[in-house]
Order: structure tokens, then sequence, then C-alpha cells
């Protein structure tokens, strides 16, 4: 009772209270921590609802994006406009230590590496950035974006170690330093900075959490220029750093957390366990951090996927549109202002950069898929939620209530949590049983400036689907017209001087009704099917969603649109170009456009009486302009084409936008010229090994000790990525008739064994082991006769290190233990080879992880335009009749038609399921020099690669490469690849420039 009464006298008070004060700029508490000295800057600021930039509440609505998981800048501005489109304000991104210094004290931050690209693209489309630089990052990237050399130091990772902090200086400083160049400060659209991540459990016995370890990674920063607030991202709710949390020392600025609370089981992609909703997180956030807005750093927006496991097709069917209803709405009933989704785009492991948990997709079941299509109705339901959130001022400020069962409804089995505005109020509704199937029909009940209301108060009753949820609305304003509620959810709303738009839209075939605080009339002027009364000096609208789109007139200058949910998925908000103080960035003093127009819509521009839109098609799409045109627009332009247009008396413009389908031509694959040559020629008795590293280190700053005489840690001597090879010597005493190996590679790792040139056998690999101990028998061998020894190891990638304390990332790669049988250790030399150069790594251009240790890798075949003339002709499809390696290499012309975004991948045929006699094979994809697939036969389950554009020259030469590693006696063929085109996007994002792909040149000293 003590909440209504006073919501009621505020409501009474001044319905535009929502315009001043806490609802646009107010106060910030915050500017920031000060550091004992002044504060650091005032742009972006914040109190305990939410942050300020320039004075200004934001909504700071992220999606993850990771720029060195799509290689190509050319195409980060295609992301960022697909994400501003969703109407979100910002970007989180991490940087991956381990391309930028994989030399200890090489950092370089050059060509694909570069982030002035990147940050360029996010200020042309309005988005503001989070940096993530880490040092430790996860991100399911190798080491957690750890590099190999770090393998090699004494100190404890993630800990207030000397040899740590000490590794970390020469990145922190320079990432620091790009960074801080960045910053809103200095023009760029970088406003806050995330130190270390998720730093959240420990092994017993580690000092944790260490505010002096936390305040070391902090001051790194800030010596590196930074000067934005510090945010955090706590693994889960625990506080720790929070601003008070202990002395001080180690405090962030603003606190937050993650949460991926329905986990990752895509199997079972329709099983949502009982207690995964989260119920206390508003709770915690006002125990452990009152005084900042509160913040998900990370919240699912899909899940990783394992080697051997379910596919991202089932992954995104599990964190699909249903769990953003009910999981993202839940996370607004807690008052979150920060909110970022991880991953709203994933892309791709290319060259061996993912951590051995995942394979080379990591399209993450994404609203925005690996090859970059929008296709999945996930991202159609983020955006109908972020549009929102946007167009409503109030819910920055408005302050969560409690979840009661019962309360606000007719109906025990709603829950209902209410979020309390000066005026606004907001009614968050779901099943209190959030995983039930069952449809529920109810009455609201709830408290309004006209006192409290029962709706609907016409006809019929509300429902709730199963996995549904429902934001109702009441006391919202509308351009100065007061929604007295709205049981249908809000799109969006914009006023345009004598003009305002709202969309309202339901799901299929629900009943709805929405009141306006008015003494004039309301006019059906599209569509059928609305009932209209007049109530206590309200209007009220009431009806049955159906596909049929209504639009209602109010006091003549108040339309409402109503759409079903399908429909709504269509339209857009697009923001014009502002001054140069906001620039592209959503901002109150930006102009919004109302847009229906299909796929996507991209950019809007205004120039005298003309109106250029530029958006992409899958078909023919009627365009109609609702809400902010230019007065008196006499033409319209979509991707530069001018549309005969019209425009009625409302100054709705209405036009049509042709898709013209293109004529697309994709070579055959298995039609090419193939070259091949061997690349184990190491197995071969005039080989010679004298080039390679000799395995002559008696100690090892590894934590594991070493039991063998000499390591065997391929990190121990620069190889940190990528295919592994040793060769072991020894003289035979006529006594050896096998050979114990114990390796490893990560999970999903294979190893073939040969002694001189006989094969001996091989660990195939399975998915959920990362080691193996094998016993291999050996053929006679004569005494006195020299014998070698070959190791051909797959390295899956370093583990990652996210529980301190136990320095995972430093688990080594190699061969662990052997023993050579009625022989001693050290009968046996030892040489060693990975990817030419180890850390002197000689691919600058594709960075430090991109090629393995292969014959044809380190000879760089797997760059364009190979010396294959002289080569032998086969075809991956012909394969080899024993184990090995072979390389396969062929070359194709693309001509693409342009203006279109055509999906391109690799295809391979998967033979699991056809039997046991199956052949066990490994392939790398190579395009134009970048390794973009790591197939493994009998495990997947990947079987297509996507490859985008400006790694694959879409008007021109087209060099592939395949390395084919047969684990088995019978040798093994590819069954069946094929380049494989999706729906082609008549698109008007442009040309894409290439990414950097320097072909072949003869690499001295490579053996």
């Amino acid at each position: 009772m003590f909440l209504f009464a006073c919501f009621h006298a505020l409501v009474l008070s001044c319905l535009a209270i929502q315009s001043t004060g806490l609802g646009v700029g107010g106060k910030p508490s915050h500017l920031i921590k000060p550091y004992k000295r002044a504060p650091l800057q005032d742009i972006v600021t914040w109190d305990e609802h939410s942050v300020f930039v320039r004075g200004e509440r934001v909504l700071l609505y992220n999606g993850e994006f990771h720029p060195f998981r799509l290689p190509v800048p050319g195409l980060w501005l295609d992301i960022f406009q697909k994400i501003k489109a969703l109407g979100f304000s910002g970007v989180s991104f991490y940087s991956d230590w381990a391309l930028l210094e994989g030399k200890q004290g090489n950092f370089s931050a050059e060509g694909i590496f570069d982030f002035k690209p990147f940050f360029a693209a996010a200020s042309e489309a309005g988005i503001y950035l989070v940096a993530r630089p880490g040092p430790y990052i996860n991100a399911e990237a190798s080491g957690g974006g750890y590099p190999g050399w770090l393998q090699r130091i004494r100190g404890k990772l993630r800990e207030n170690d000397a040899d740590y902090i000490n590794a970390t200086t020469l990145y922190t400083q320079s990432i620091g330093n790009i960074i801080a160049e960045a910053q809103i400060t200095n023009g760029g659209p970088v406003i806050l900075v995330q130190p270390e991540n998720e730093y959240s459990q420990a092994t017993h016995g580690t000092e944790f959490p260490d505010p002096v370890y936390f305040q070391t990674v902090e001051d790194q920063f800030r010596n590196a220029g930074i000067i934005v607030p510090f945010v955090s991202n706590d693994a889960a709710p625990h506080g720790y750093f929070a601003p008070g949390y202990g002395s001080g020392e180690g405090d962030v600025d603003i606190y937050g957390h993650d949460g991926y609370p329905l986990g990752f089981d895509c199997a079972n992609p329709y099983t949502w366990p009982d207690g995964a909703l989260p119920t206390t997180w508003r709770t915690l956030h006002l125990e452990q951090s009152p005084t900042t807005p509160y913040t998900l750093s990370e919240f699912q927006g899909g899940s990783f996927d394992p080697w051997g496991g379910s596919t991202f097709a089932k992954c995104a069917e599990l964190l699909n549109e249903e769990f953003e209803r009910v999981f993202y709405k839940n996370d607004y009933s807690f008052g979150v202002t920060i909110f970022s989704i991880y991953m709203v785009y994933g892309g791709t492991n290319w060259g061996n950069l993912g951590h051995p948990g995942g394979y080379t997709s990591y399209d993450y079941g994404a609203p925005i898929a690996e090859d970059r299509t929008i296709t999945r109705e996930k991202y159609s339901e983020v955006k109908l939620e972020a549009t929102f959130l946007m167009a409503s001022l109030a819910y920055l400020t408005a302050v969560p209530g409690n979840a009661t069962n019962g309360s606000y409804t007719d109906s025990a089995v709603l829950a209902v949590t209410p979020l309390f505005g000066n005026v606004t109020s907001f009614w968050v509704l779901r099943h209190a049983a959030y995983n039930t199937l069952d449809s529920t029909n109810y009455k609201l009940i709830v408290p309004t400036s006209a006192g409290m209301v029962t709706i609907p108060q016409l006809n019929g009753t509300l429902t709730l689907n199963g996995r549904d949820s429902k934001i109702h609305v009441t006391d919202y304003d509308v351009g100065g017209t007061n929604l007295l509620y709205s049981s249908a959810e809000i799109f969006t709303w914009k006023s345009y001087g004598s003009k305002t738009v709202l969309i309202l839209y339901g799901g299929p075939g629900e009943q709805h009704e929405a009141a306006f605080v008015s003494t004039g009339s309301a006019s059906v002027i599209e569509g059928s099917g609305v009932t209209t009364a007049a109530i206590n000096e309200s209007i009220i609208l009431n009806w049955q969603t159906t596909s049929n789109r209504k639009v209602v007139q109010i006091q003549n200058d108040l339309f409402v649109y109503i759409l079903d949910r399908n429909e709504a998925y269509n339209y857009w908000v697009l923001d014009l170009p502002s001054n140069s103080t906001f620039g592209n960035f959503t901002s109150r003093h930006t102009t919004s456009m109302i847009v229906k127009a299909g796929y996507l819509l991209r950019t809007a521009t205004a120039y005298g009486s003309s109106l250029f839109l530029t958006g992409d098609l899958n078909i023919t799409t009627p365009i109609e302009v609702i809400g902010g045109a230019p007065a008196g627009c006499s033409s319209l332009f979509f991707n530069r084409v001018q549309l005969n247009s019209t425009q009625d008396n409302n100054n709705v413009i209405s036009a049509t936008a042709s898709y013209i389908s293109p004529n697309i031509s994709i070579p055959s694959l298995s039609a090419l010229s193939w070259k091949y040559v061997d690349s184990l020629p190491e197995i071969q008795p005039t080989y010679s090994d004298t080039l390679w590293t000799l395995a002559n280190l008696t100690t090892s700053n590894n934590p594991r000790n070493l039991t063998t005489p000499m390591s065997l840690y391929a990190s121990d001597y620069g190889y940190n990525t990528g295919a592994l090879l040793y060769r072991g010597h020894f003289t035979s005493t006529g006594s050896e008739s096998s050979i114990f190996l114990h390796t490893q590679g990560g999970y999903a790792f294979g190893t073939s064994v040969w002694l001189n040139s006989t094969f001996i056998g091989s660990w195939v690999g399975i998915d959920a082991d990362e080691d193996y101990n094998g016993t291999f028998t050996l053929p006679n061998l004569a005494v006195g006769q020299p014998a070698t020894l070959t190791v051909l190891i797959d390295n899956m990638g370093l583990d990652e290190s996210g529980t301190v304390g136990t320095d995972e990332m430093k688990n080594p790669r190699g061969i662990l233990d052997y023993d050579l049988s009625g022989r001693p250790d050290t009968a046996i030399t030892w040489k060693v080879t990975g990817n030419l150069g180890g850390e002197d790594y000689r691919d600058r251009t594709r960075g430090p992880l991109n090629e393995g240790g292969l014959f044809a890798e380190r000879q760089g075949y797997h760059l364009p335009n190979p010396p294959s003339a002289d080569w032998m002709s086969r075809k991956p499809t012909q394969g080899m009749a024993g184990a090995g390696v072979e390389f396969y290499t062929t070359s194709f012309e693309l001509s693409m038609p342009y203006g279109y975004d055509v999906p391109l991948s690799f295809a391979f045929s998967n033979s699991t399921a056809n039997g046991t006699n199956v052949p066990d094979y490994r392939v790398q994809l190579y395009v134009n020099g970048y390794q973009f697939g790591k197939y493994v036969n009998k495990i997947g389950p990947q079987t297509t690669f996507p490859v985008p554009e400006g790694i694959l020259n879409y008007h021109g030469t087209n060099y592939i490469a395949l390395s084919l590693w047969a684990l088995g006696a019978g040798g093994a063929a590819i069954e069946d690849l094929q380049l494989v085109a999706g729906y082609p996007v008549q698109s008007g994002f442009g040309e894409v420039t290439l990414a950097p792909m320097p072909a072949y040149a003869p690499r001295a000293g490579a053996y």
C-alpha cells in the first residue's frame, strides 16, 4: 500500500518530470575513483542507476565482438552496423595477447591486428566500446589469450609474482597506449576498460582475491594512459573488488559480473533445468555494489561447443529467441543498465587461435552467425527488446521491486517483478515455473495514475505462452501523451513535431489492450478488429493480434501501429547523423527514423529534400518511412538507387526496393587440377634434421616436473602452435621391441609414430582425451643399426587458466614421457620442430599462430602461388594408400557479382555414420595462406567451414591448400570437398577490402 500511495502521488505531480532530473541528466554521483589525485576525466561518469556520457544518461546495451576472430578489417564495419541496427549502443571486445606478442619483447599490432580500423569502424557506426585487454582473457582462446612463451616463466600466472608481472609489462603498456588513444576523451569510442577477466576462483592455498595483484593490473593500465572508468566482470556475483569491497586497494569503479544460467548443454536444446533462472541478483547487487549501475558484463548470448559436440546449430536452438524473452527480460527486472551479450557475433578460430576445448568455428549460436548472416530469429527478438529499452528513458532510473507469484495478476502461476519509476512503471511478467510449456490466461491488476486497473477492461483475457515473458508498462510517456497502460509490448516510439509514432506488438493470436489518457477521438485508419472505448477520460484500444497490421490515430497527432511480433521484426530505428559532439552515437540529441524494410537497414542520411537509406535485401521488399523523413522529402534512395516513392498525408513515404537474383558461378573443387607433395619427408632415410632444434634442456620452469632426461615440452623450445614433430635417434642393440610414449596435445589431439620409414601406429584421438599413453611395437632392428623415431603430434591449442593457482595454461604440449624397451632413456637423442622459426615466426602478416610444423607449412607452401609446377598431380579425393601426410594445392577464379553478400563455405563429407571402416584422418584448410579450417574425421562435429570475403578474393584468383594426415595404415582420402554458396543478399555495404595476403617466397633456412 505504501508503494502505491507514493507512486500515485508522484504520477499526479507531473508527467513531464521524466524529461528532467534523473531522467536525462541529473548530477552524477561519481566521476572516477580519484587515485589520491584529482578526477581523471568528467566525460564518462555514473551514479547508482546508469552511466552518463557528456552528462546524458546512457543505456549501455552491448554485444561482444572480437576483431581477431574476423581477420578482415574491411568487414568490421559490417558487423558494427548489424549490431547498431539491433538498437545496441555498445560493443565489448577482447584483445588477444598471444597474437600481439608472439615473441617476448616483440609487440606488433599491425595489418589485420591493427586496432585503429576497428576503432574507426565503431565510431562510424556509432558504437561505444568497452575494452577488455586482460592480460588474461579466457575467451576460449589458446592459452586464454596468453602467449606460449609464458609457459617458460617460473612465476605464477595471475598472481602478484614478479616474473609474471614483468612478463606482462610490455603488453599492458603497448595495448594500454593503443586503447588510451581511442578513449572518448581523445575523440574515440572507448568509454570503459576492464582489467583482468573473471578473477573469481582459485585453488586452495592461493592468496585470493589478492588486492595487491588486482591493483597492480589496474596500475599498469592507468600508467599507460587509461583514464576512463574501470569495470569488472566477476564470473559470478561474489562482489570481488566492488567499490568498498575491502581496503579500497584493487577496487574498480563499476562492479559487474557475468551470467551463463542455462549452461552449455547444446546436446539437449529443449531442456531448461529447474532452478536455472537467476532470482537473487538484484539483492546481491544491493549488498555488494549499491553505488554503481547494475552491470552484467557478460550475459549468455550462446554457447561454446567442444570437439565431438552437438554443432552450433543446436546451441543456437538452446539459446534461441525464447531464451532471450525469458532470461533477458528477467535481467531487465533487476534494473540492469550495463548489459553485454556474449557473443553477438562469434566469428572463427582461424589459424590455431582457439583453445583445445573447441573447434574452428566460434559461431557460438550468436544472433549474428559466423557467416555474418542475420537469419536467426534471436537476432530479431533481441532487436525488439534493445530498441524498446533505448526508447524508454524512465527505465534507466526505475527501481526494481521483488518478484512475487500471484501479485499484480489473478493467476498464482505467474510471477511479476515491478520496476517503479518517478511516473512510469514496468511490470516484467513470466511463469513462476519459468521453464513450463503451458499457456496461462490472466488479467493484469496494477496501479496507475487513474487508480488500480484490471487489464483488459474490455474484451477477453491476456495470455502468456510457455517460455515467454512480457514487459507491461503503466503511465508511459509517449511524446507528451500518457500511455496509461499497455499489455502489448512496445517496440519504440518517436515524436516528429506534430506527429508521434508508437509501435506495439504481441505474439500471434494474443489478446491485448492499451489505454491513453485523452478526451479526444480514436480512428482506425488501417486494418480492422480494434475495439475502441472511452472510459474515465481515457481511450482504450482492445484487439486480437493478427498478421494484418492495424493503425489507430489518436487526437490527430498520435499514430499507434499494432503489429504481430513477426511483422515487428521488419521494423528498424535508424539514427540520422548528429553534430560533431555526438556523431553517430545514440543520443537524446539525435533524430531517429522508424522504417519498415525487411532483412536489414544499415544507415539513413538526409540531404535537403532527399533521403538516402542503405541496407540489405533477400527478397523484393516494401519500404515504408513511418517517421522521421525530412520535411518536403521528394526523393528516396535505397543503396544509391532512387526509388519510385509516394508520400501520404501523414508524411509516410512508401516505395519498393527490388531484389534482383544474381548469377553466381561456383567452381567445382573436384574438377580442378590439384598438385600434391609429400609433407612428411622426415620419415625418409635421406632426410636430414640438422637444422632442427636439439632437445637439450635438462631443466624446465614448467610446473610439471620433467620425467625425461631432457625436456621435450614444445614451448620450452619456442614451438607454441600447430603440428609438432619429434625425431628420436638411437643406435640399436637388437633388443628394442617396443616404445612407450606419453604424448599431450589437448582435447581431440592425435599422434602418429614411425620407426625409420615404417609406420608403427597412431593414437587417432577422441574428444574427451587431451593426453595419451601408448606402447607401440617396433620392427626388428639389427645390432648397431642407426634408428630414428618420428613422432607427429597435433597441438590443438594451449589450455586456459580460469582458476587462479592452477597455471593450467602451462600444461605442456609434446612428449611427456617415453620408454624404449630394454634401454635407458638417455639412449635416445631427441630433436624437435614446430613452425619455422618458432617464436621468430616468418609470416608477420598472418601472425604467430597461423602455421604449424608440417614440412609444407615450414616451406610456406600453404601461401598463395606455391612452387607446385613440378609437383605430382593428384586430387585429395584420391588420397594416399598408407599412413602419412600429404599436401595438396590448387587455385581457382571467382567472379562474384558486385553489390551482393554471398556467404561461401568449404564443406567436407563426414562419413562417421557410415560404418566401422571409416578412415581416421585430419585436414587443415588454407585459403590464400590463412588457416581457416581444422577438420577431424570421426570426431567433428564441424564439417562446413565458412570463409569470409576478404580472405577469399571474390573478384580474382584464390589459392587453396589442404594438409591431409592419414593416421591409419590403410591411408585416407577426403571423401568429398565442395565450395558451397549460401543465399545471396543484395547489400548496400559496399566493396570489401581484401585482407593482406603475401604470396609464397622461398624461405631461408627452411628444412
